[in-house]
């Protein structure tokens, strides 16, 4: 089945521009898109907090995602790369119109298989020399990183650190990285992030 993949970051860009597009490339190439997938919302927010992620677990081998470039699927390498092995595993194949990109069965996908896991490999590399930057800056700025002894509270555990965990999530840091830095659980640091951090929006 072909599936026709559609993103737009906010409320003030319209989808018919990439419908259009996707729509003229199944005619151009003969098939037919059999289902379509729009949303509107950042390509920061992980794929599995997206529409994307729902498809994604609902595809089988042979299925097709168009889309009109990659940058639809994700903002940053590590999250496309990502969202493309996922493909790959499960023999999805991935076309945009733009960058004429395509991940299929052949050879030159499996190249890109090998490119995908280093560039991922890299990715997580550098995400963790600017975790330990971000962090070494906020310490010599005199911020507390950590669990305040004694505290109780999730406010309390990581109050004052909305923009150290700010700027790690905008870094692309997992929330469980982040609980491990700071010393709480998953689910303190998500439920911080969602009372305190997303008031203005990802």
């Amino acid at each position: 089945m072909y599936y026709g993949y559609i993103r737009v970051s906010s409320d003030k860009q319209t989808v018919e521009n990439q419908r259009f597009e996707i729509t003229r490339f199944a005619e151009e190439n003969g098939f037919e898109i059999g289902g379509w997938i729009e949303e509107t919302i950042s390509g920061t927010k992980n794929y599995d907090k997206r529409e994307l992620g729902k498809l994604l677990n609902k595809v089988a081998a042979d299925d097709v995602i168009v889309c009109s470039e990659l940058s639809r699927l994700g903002r940053n390498l590590f999250m496309i790369m990502e969202i493309l092995n996922v493909c790959m595993n499960k023999g999805c194949k991935v076309w945009t119109i733009k960058d004429h990109y395509r991940l299929g069965d052949d050879i030159e996908s499996k190249v890109l298989a090998f490119a995908f896991g280093l560039s991922a490999e890299i990715e997580r590399n550098l995400i963790s020399q600017r975790t330990k930057e971000a962090l070494a800056r906020k310490k010599a700025e005199g911020v507390v990183l950590g669990r305040p002894k004694g505290s109780k509270s999730s406010h309390v555990k990581l109050s004052g650190k909305e923009q150290t965990i700010r700027d790690l999530r905008e870094q692309g840091v997992a929330i469980s990285e982040i609980a491990r830095i700071f010393k709480v659980n998953r689910a303190t640091v998500s439920l911080f992030i969602k009372e305190h951090l997303n008031a203005g929006g990802e």
